[in-house]
């Protein structure tokens, strides 16, 4: 029974809570800034779980136009503090500078896995129950149009066939291939 029978569950509680928090707080940004509809139920469950940090927050944080910077800001530094305590159980010792650009990459991966899950359950709702216009419809199709109908002025119409998610999630891929390995290098040459 070595160090990590104990650290292990700790970081695992840790790195649960601080993720679907960090998820809670990235999607209430996200509905917002894409002008879903307040009143869902999944917008006001995620606005009642968020308030308070945000409401101290927004304080010192002034919006910049349509930016809530001080939800970007409570990510990251959410992120940081995770990041910090779980490598901190680890024995693992990191440099400011390369524990920011980790984070940053974190919630980079978090926001594409966003929008590739949301794709996903958008286009095996359309199969399963086409037609249906639920709470969570609603968010679905408020958080994923922006990202689909600037893709649908490119792609043509098919006979009623939307080929807009795949080409979406294409890119999704791809960006990640092309954003990440890059701050995960930059974070480890600072660390």
């Amino acid at each position: 029974m070595g160090v990590n029978y104990v650290t292990d569950p700790i970081i695992l509680v840790i790195d649960s809570i601080a993720s679907l928090y960090i998820l809670a707080v990235l999607l209430r940004f996200l509905l917002q800034w894409c002008g879903a509809a307040f009143y869902n139920p999944i917008s006001q469950f995620l606005v009642k779980v968020t308030h308070p940090p945000l409401r101290l927050l927004r304080r010192f944080v002034p919006a910049i136009g349509k930016i809530d910077t001080s939800s970007l800001i409570l990510i990251l530094i959410l992120q940081m503090l995770a990041n910090f305590t779980i490598l901190i159980l680890k024995g693992v010792s990191i440099d400011i500078g390369a524990l920011t650009i980790l984070s940053i990459t974190d919630l980079v991966s978090l926001l594409i896995n966003i929008f590739i899950f949301a794709i996903f359950a958008r286009a095996m709702l359309s199969w399963l129950n086409p037609g249906s216009y639920d709470s969570a419809t609603s968010i679905l199709v408020s958080l994923t149009d922006p990202l689909l109908n600037s893709c649908r002025r490119y792609i043509p119409d098919f006979g009623g066939i939307d080929l807009s998610p795949l080409a979406v999630l294409l890119f999704l891929q791809l960006a990640k291939m092309m954003i990440l390995p890059p701050l995960h290098q930059l974070a480890s040459l600072l660390g």
